[in-house]
């Protein structure tokens, strides 16, 4: 075991390590910090909980300490593929700058741009983005790039994943070709091995564990169903939860409408839930994380996307609800438990439908997780209702256009009126004929007399028509921007007599 004083870090930095309570490096960080220290380039391979953010947020912190910012060029860029992962490092560069100078910004969506650019405006030392967020701020020329000297990839494998390797690249090609690059990913696919190859000087290559190695410290389990119904998931997954001594644990879907789903129903059957995805506005997902790290959230329901590389120390339980299309996802599914030397217990509900997926698990993890049998549920007599069957809500439903109409489908409603009830488009096609009905039988108007002295009402395109007239062009009519001056918008259906000045009566 290697102390992190042996890896010829600052007393500084050493002592804002120590104030996080850690004295011992992983294997990832005894390996990667002496090689970042010395300017050389990193490309690490290790899959999460193993430090990885320590590993390269250290030497940056090193590096950087000498030297100053100025306004819009950053000296260092730490890119990650998702809000909360970048929100994570951001928190850890805070623990690990203590003591010094450094500065920093957090870009990413669904926050206040604002506040963005007024931090870029005064000169940061290091931003931590994501891809997209970074490159709209720059097209919009709020950041160079030229002043970068050290770049930081972090969750490669899940920037390929979400389709951001296109974005990478050209935030390579912005900034210098002298930078050093730490680059760190869970696996190498070819893709990654080619922006590697394409980008990084001479690298040293990091790999303290397999790509698909799940940790000892986990107990798996699998459950299989006989049917593939959701109502029958949902009640097995209440049934896991229920009969686990969980403190707390993460729930794992292959979609986001499922997410939202899963977590009303725990929800509905008085588990503490809240769910976590890409849709759901920032703020809500912020708070939603922090409720769960400080045990104020029992169960976070999760998409892959949502909880990747996510540093939540010490969760107890992690249930597959779905079992993952992606082998490598499960690996990292059941990392968020057993972390840090601690146990933690990973479930897996298995349905027919998924032996395919199940085949592709066990290939890759190279062992056979216990099968746990739940005891006393009927799964033949528990079916969900499909949606065409299901009573539809009273009241109003939009309709094309941004209307309201009456729904077809609540008979009640329909039989409690009196009169037949009228769709809007019904009722629009009437109006003309309603109005035409009204006009007959409106009573005549009487005459206002009309005053001797007529008042001529200003036109404001006059000036422009008497000149037309001089010069013999054409007038121009309210449908074209007039030359000088006039009134803009209106259309070409504008009657002949509204185009000429109109007298009225006094």
């Amino acid at each position: 075991m290697t102390e992190f004083s042996q890896l010829g870090l600052s007393p500084t930095t050493l002592q804002a390590v120590a104030a996080t309570g850690y004295t011992t490096a992983t294997p990832i960080q005894e390996q990667a910090i002496p090689v970042a220290l010395a300017g050389r380039d990193v490309l690490g391979i290790a899959q999460t909980g193993t430090g990885k953010t320590a590993a390269f947020t250290l030497p940056l912190v090193e590096r950087l300490a000498s030297g100053r910012a100025r306004a819009r060029m950053p000296r260092a860029i730490v890119l990650a593929p998702t809000r909360e992962l970048a929100d994570q490092v951001a928190e850890s560069f805070g623990k690990y700058a203590k003591g010094t100078k450094l500065n920093w910004v957090l870009l990413i969506g669904g926050v206040s741009m604002g506040d963005q650019v007024a931090a870029l405006n005064k000169g940061v030392d290091v931003l931590i983005a994501t891809p997209g967020r970074l490159l709209d701020l720059f097209e919009r020329g709020k950041m160079l790039l030229t002043g970068v000297e050290i770049m930081v990839v972090d969750e490669a494998d899940r920037m390929l994943d979400m389709g951001f390797i296109p974005d990478i690249e050209r935030i390579f090609k912005l900034t210098p070709p002298r930078r050093q690059t730490l680059f760190f990913s869970a696996t190498m696919p070819p893709e990654i091995t080619r922006l590697t190859t394409a980008f990084l000087k001479d690298p040293t290559r990091i790999e303290v564990s397999r790509p698909a190695q799940t940790a000892d410290t986990i107990t798996q389990y699998l459950v299989r169903i006989p049917t593939s119904d959701p109502k029958a998931k949902r009640t097995a997954l209440r049934a896991l939860i229920e009969r686990a001594d969980v403190k707390n644990g993460i729930v794992f879907c292959n979609r986001k409408s499922e997410v939202d789903i899963v977590a009303k129903s725990l929800q509905k059957h008085g588990i503490d839930a809240a769910p976590i995805h890409g849709d759901l506005d920032q703020s809500y997902r912020m708070k939603t994380l922090a409720a769960f790290r400080a045990g104020e959230l029992k169960i976070l329901v999760a998409s892959d996307v949502a909880a990747r590389g996510l540093d939540i120390p010490d969760v107890s339980h992690v249930f597959n609800y779905d079992v993952a299309h992606h082998a490598d996802d499960y690996v990292h599914r059941i990392g968020r438990t057993g972390r840090a030397g601690r146990t933690g217990e990973a479930f897996m509900i298995v349905t027919p439908a998924d032996d395919k997926s199940l085949d592709k698990v066990l290939k890759l993890i190279k062992k056979t997780p216990e099968e746990l049998v739940l005891d006393g549920i009927d799964f033949s007599e528990i079916h969900d209702r499909p949606r065409d069957d299901r009573k539809p809500a009273r009241g109003r439903e939009r309709t094309r256009g941004g209307r309201s109409r009456v729904a077809d489908s609540a008979p009640a409603a329909v039989e409690a009126t009196p009169a037949p009830v009228e769709t809007v488009e019904a009722a629009a096609d009437d109006k003309p004929a309603r109005s035409r009905s009204r006009r007959k039988k409106a009573e005549p108007v009487a005459e206002i007399p009309v005053a001797e002295t007529p008042v001529s009402v200003v036109d404001p395109m006059e000036p422009q028509l008497l000149q037309s007239d001089r010069r013999g062009e054409p007038r121009p009519t309210r449908s074209e921007p007039p030359r000088q001056g006039g009134v803009r918008g209106f259309g070409d259906d504008i009657p002949a007599f509204l185009r000429r000045p109109v007298v009225v009566p006094a």
